[in-house]
């Protein structure tokens, strides 16, 4: 009897032995690709997301389909073939930490793929993007309790501080007026490092120290494009919007990580970057005055060559505005430092303008005449005849000046009308694509219509406060962005990398912009953009070879919930798109029925709805 026990007890050891090891051998088929995936080649928020859902992690807002007998493997529509062939696609969610994702500033990454990076010259801060077996293939999560961002003009002092909860810059900066918490919200009086009292009264006394009449910085339009540096939570770019200025404001994803978060949620343009190795994308004499206020940068280092990218961006006759210790500090460092920024930018060409109290104005020489009569062997160089100061994507700055060609240096000056009439002032730089002045004008006038009509389709589902941060993902000449200038928004022009190089018309039009790669995530935060307008986006990744998939994802990540999609594209685009809106939990504004056709070209409008994972709806209530 002993023994008859024994074997009944060996056979339920073993089958218990047998059901712990299935239970393994099941757990490390969810979870391995995340699990292995995080110590040996980086985290994979595909597996991981899709764990999830295998988990039963359910969010709302999703149709009940999804979550039933869908493969959930890659399965991409075909063109060509029949309706019964298409596999819908469900998409997973990624895990909850990464609500904040930038697939190409992804520090996690660098260091999962022991990338070899130059931490002295902000390598690490530069655009490294992920090889397409570690793309997060799943979709970005609101944070706990996420709520539709606050309207503009109002968000420009004030935002929800669940939709981004971070508060260490508040008190980090709480002695210089940067942003302050107050219950649900932080708030932003404008002030700065070296603009306490508001940023506001810091812009006027620059324009002062200028003498631009009644103190506006802005020069009787003269004045319109912007670059600041080191911008921290884009103050001093919100309160230039009251002068018919626009600013990009640029910094890097580092340890005061969130800036450019901050700034998006409030509806100022704003943009992920850093003065490294690379050229900032875009493109030469882009901006009027490029702006410094105690952005912590070593301009001396590596034979200038970040003040260098300054001057290629800077117009004829443009500013380079510098609060810093440096100015005005008299220790023997700050001594040292100015003496030797000002000999640097003696041989660059550029003057003082104006000089006062913590602020010194540089102003960058209007021709290639005091280039001409440097000392020979005079550092830094000019560049060499062959470089191309427009070539941005991926090129590495180099420690050298960008001389004026022969025409720009006879016109001693950018050519360019004041604001606004420089909107729609056919450009001088329209000759270097070969486009006439009856060519701008015809696109001018084109695109006014589409948009007229883009906005009769909208008006049902839009206030005239809904629409702020508008994204046009091929921007062209920038007519996209001119038709909008009536309404309270702003736009970011993006133009393919391997086009026409049509920013600089972008730019000379007093707009701004960037070069991207939309097979490449773009440099933003998720839920930045209120509106992406595609124009034959799609149809151009196809031909390169990129995903569908991929681009939908990142359209989504960078989308505000309850924001908006127009796709401008062919009809068997559309059709493949529509196969993955109920997966992206997006839905049609504008049926086919009643789709605005122009030529082979169809306007498809969608609409992004709200939905939380349970998780964080439970933290809502």
């Amino acid at each position: 009897m002993s023994r008859g026990r024994s074997d009944g007890s060996q056979q339920k050891h073993l089958v218990a032995s047998v059901c712990v090891v299935a239970i393994f051998l099941g757990f490390l088929y969810v979870f391995g690709g995340s699990i292995f995936g995080s110590q040996n080649s980086g985290s994979s928020a595909l597996e991981y997301g899709r764990s999830l859902k295998r988990l039963g992690s359910s969010y709302l807002g999703a149709e009940d389909d999804n979550d039933g007998n869908q493969d959930e493997s890659s399965a991409s529509f075909k063109q060509g073939e029949g309706e019964a062939n298409i596999v819908s696609k469900s998409f997973p969610v990624c895990d909850d930490r990464h609500s904040e994702l930038i697939p190409c500033l992804d520090r996690h990454l660098i260091y999962q793929m022991r990338m070899k990076l130059d931490l002295s010259v902000m390598e690490h801060y530069e655009r490294h993007c992920p090889p397409a077996e570690r793309r997060y293939n799943c979709l970005i999560p609101p944070p706990s309790g996420y709520k539709v961002p606050i309207k503009w003009p109002q968000s420009r002092d004030e935002v929800w501080k669940a939709n981004i909860p971070h508060t260490h810059l508040a008190h980090e900066k709480s002695d210089q007026n940067w942003m302050v918490v107050k219950g649900e919200k932080i708030v932003f009086p404008g002030g700065g490092t070296h603009f306490h009292y508001g940023a506001d009264k810091y812009i006027a006394s620059i324009a002062n120290m200028l003498n631009f009449s009644n103190n506006n910085l802005n020069n009787e339009g003269r004045l319109r494009t912007v670059l600041d540096v080191g911008c921290g939570v884009a103050s001093f770019g919100a309160y230039l919007l009251s002068s018919d200025i626009i600013a990009m404001s640029l910094a890097p994803n580092d340890v005061h990580q969130n800036q450019i978060q901050f700034a998006l949620e409030r509806g100022i343009p704003a943009y992920l970057g850093v003065l490294g190795t690379k050229r900032l994308p875009y493109p030469s004499r882009s901006f009027e005055l490029v702006h410094c206020s105690r952005c912590r940068i070593d301009w001396l280092q590596r034979d200038g060559i970040l003040l260098l990218e300054l001057d290629r961006l800077l117009r004829p006759g443009g500013y380079f505005a510098y609060s810093s210790p440096e100015a005005y500090a008299q220790d023997e460092e700050d001594l040292r430092i100015w003496k030797e920024m000002s000999e640097l930018v003696g041989r660059m060409c550029w003057k003082i303008a104006a000089k006062r109290n913590q602020t010194v104005v540089w102003q960058k020489h209007g021709t290639n005449d005091c280039y001409m009569e440097r000392e020979p062997g005079t550092r830094p160089p000019l560049c060499q005849s062959d470089d191309d100061p427009d070539a941005v994507w991926g090129v590495n700055m180099e420690a050298c000046i960008t001389p004026y060609s022969d025409h720009d240096n006879r016109a001693e000056g950018s050519g360019l009308a004041a604001w606004p009439a420089r909107l729609t002032s056919p450009p001088p730089r329209l000759a270097d694509f070969g486009y006439s002045n009856e060519m701008f004008e015809k696109d001018t006038e084109l695109w006014q219509r589409r948009v007229e009509k883009y906005w009769d389709l909208l008006s049902p589902k839009i206030a005239t406060n809904t629409l702020r941060n508008i994204m046009d993902m091929k921007a062209n000449m920038g007519s996209f962005a001119a038709a909008l200038i009536d309404k309270n928004v702003w736009v970011m022009n993006v133009v393919p990398h391997d086009g026409p190089n049509t920013l600089k018309i972008i730019y000379d039009r007093g707009l701004i912009g960037t070069t991207h790669d939309w097979c490449e995530a773009f440099s933003t935060y998720p839920r930045t953009y209120d509106l992406l307008h595609a124009w034959t986006v799609f149809s151009d990744i196809e031909k390169k070879g990129c995903s569908l998939e991929d681009l939908l994802i990142e359209m989504d990540r960078v989308l505000r919930p309850t924001g908006f999609v127009i796709i401008r594209d062919k009809q068997p685009v559309i059709d493949s798109i529509k196969k993955y809106l109920s997966a992206l939990h997006w839905e049609a504004v504008d049926s086919s029925s009643d789709t605005v056709q122009d030529g082979d070209e169809v306007v498809f409008i969608i609409q992004k709805k709200m939905w939380l994972t349970s998780e964080s709806f439970r933290d809502t209530e």
